[in-house]
């Protein structure tokens, strides 16, 4: 096991296992503990899509809370098994689904379903976070009304980007992690 570990709710204290090697760079206690802060109790009976998830420590983190569903995606098969031996350890795999695929093109896809969070955590420095941000932008039926996106990059990567159905409401930084917030656009909510 590694040295993640479930902050709060049913599976507090419960150790999540690492993907080896380097290829995920896992969110921070700190981080975590800040996200979910900020969150506080919406995070009961919402839905989740943990995009790029690593070791699906923040889907794991908003299970553990009270959310009731999250989807989980990786490309590579290391780290879908790992999410699949955390989710078993934490006694949540009933309320989760685990998908191997490009990120990318299970967005462009036609939505089969909507989430409250979509939480954006990709490789640094390739500007992965912003592809995703126009996949969800240009297919908002993925988003519920009032949905939001949170977005995780190193603060070098931010710059802002020109959306039609997300708005911009909050940056907060935390050291070398920059998490940056999106709402579903009330407008076009309704259009949706």
């Amino acid at each position: 096991m590694g040295t993640l570990r479930v902050i709060s709710g049913t599976a507090k204290g419960r150790r999540l296992k690492d993907v080896p090697g380097d290829t995920t760079r896992p969110v921070t206690d700190m981080v975590r503990q800040a996200l979910f802060n900020i969150l506080a109790g919406d995070v009961i009976d919402s839905t989740w899509w943990d995009l790029f998830a690593g070791t699906g420590a923040i889907g794991i983190e908003a299970l553990s809370r009270g959310a009731t569903f999250v989807r989980f995606s990786d490309l590579n098969r290391l780290p879908v098994e790992v999410i699949k031996s955390n989710l078993e350890t934490c006694k949540l795999s009933d309320q989760a689904e685990v998908r191997r695929g490009d990120a990318f093109a299970m967005l462009a896809a036609r939505p089969d379903r909507q989430f409250d969070y979509v939480y954006i955590a990709p490789p640094q420095y390739k500007e992965m976070w912003s592809k995703a941000l126009l996949l969800v932008d240009s297919h908002p039926d993925w988003l519920s009304e009032g949905a939001w996106v949170i977005v995780q990059i190193h603060p070098r990567e931010w710059h802002e980007i020109y959306l039609h159905n997300l708005t911009w409401f909050d940056t907060r930084a935390y050291g070398s992690t920059l998490l940056v917030f999106f709402e579903k656009t009330i407008e076009n909510a309704e259009a949706a």
